[in-house]
């Protein structure tokens, strides 16, 4: 299998990769007297950096907003292994960020950020943390409003899991980030890496949606220069895991990671779970025996499942835990 082929690219002499999938966006819908049941809108993070967000803001928020019942914050980051087009437009994630908010009563700020190999890490991690202290200055009248900011967690999904991730690390230790206030990280099939191959790796060598060739290819634009997939940005187990987790701990963060038996990945995040626990972080796990990487994008009906596991972590009820 050729793994540009696969994932549309075509590699450039400057270093740069022509993206050939052009993915369907819709607009967002601002107008608070729409009959909509949440409302969106578009706004400007970083001029400099082309990086932005779109907020949804769920109906109920208009009730009465007080300080007693404003509404929890879902900062999430979407995936596509930090190289593929995706963007909070992108009609799949507009309908997922869309339920969410409606089904979890939250208010979601689903980011855009700079993209690999024209920009590798740390970019996508710089982006969004920098968008969490746009977030808490009160970049946005909604949010200034409706939003709750001593009740906020950080999501996202595949790559977005990896930077949710290594940006909770650095939020740990921010004494910056008042009055925001995280409560916890939730990791959907979180992208992690290694240079030694996995069980689960080589079972699903040539998995549809995530084969290892795709894989490889990803982290090899990624990462920066000259390290491999044993650098702490791609597997977080490297030398015993960081020292952060322990003040992660001690901050009374919870972490929820949903994963699915049949994802490539689900042995790397199991390590990462397991690490985590050693460092004494509260770990709630979702694993679904049949789910596959990405299964929202080959089963729609699956995002129900996902957001009904979210529910009882957004309210801090008890989530089974493996």
């Amino acid at each position: 299998m050729n793994a540009y082929e696969h994932l549309q690219l075509v590699p450039n002499s400057d270093g740069s990769i022509t993206r050939l999938v052009k993915l369907e966006e819709i607009p967002p819908t601002p107008d608070l007297s729409d009959p909509t049941l949440v409302f969106s809108k578009d706004v400007t993070i970083n001029q400099s950096n082309s990086t932005w967000a779109r907020i949804f803001l769920p109906r109920q928020a208009l009730d009465s907003p007080t300080t007693f019942n404003k509404l929890p914050l879902l900062v999430y980051v979407h995936g596509g292994g930090f190289i593929l087009i995706l963007s909070p437009a992108s009609r799949y994630l507009h309908d997922f960020c869309f339920k969410m908010a409606s089904e979890l009563a939250v208010i979601v700020v689903s980011l855009e950020y700079r993209l690999a190999p024209e920009h590798r890490l740390p970019a996508a991690y710089d982006d969004v943390e920098e968008a969490l202290h746009w977030v808490k200055t009160g970049g946005d009248d909604w949010l200034r409003v409706y939003a709750d900011y001593s009740k906020c967690f950080l999501m996202g999904s595949s790559a977005g899991g990896n930077i949710a991730y290594h940006v909770g690390l650095r939020a740990a230790i921010d004494d910056h980030l008042e009055p925001l206030k995280i409560r916890g990280l939730i990791l959907h099939q979180p992208f992690f890496g290694g240079v030694g191959r996995t069980e689960s790796e080589m079972r699903f060598v040539n998995d549809p949606i995530l084969p290892l060739v795709s894989n490889d290819l990803m982290w090899d634009l990624s990462l920066p220069i000259g390290v491999d997939r044993d650098h702490e940005y791609s597997n977080p187990t490297v030398g015993g895991g960081c020292r952060v987790l322990q003040e992660m701990a001690k901050l009374g963060w919870r972490v929820l990671v949903s994963a699915g038996e049949c994802d490539p990945l689900i042995d790397r995040q199991k390590e990462v779970i397991k690490l985590m626990k050693a460092k004494g972080i509260r770990v709630a796990s979702y694993i679904d025996e049949e789910a596959g990487h990405g299964v929202e994008f080959v089963k729609p009906s699956w995002v129900m499942t996902l957001i009904n596991t979210l529910k009882s972590f957004v309210v801090f009820e008890p989530v089974t835990e493996e």
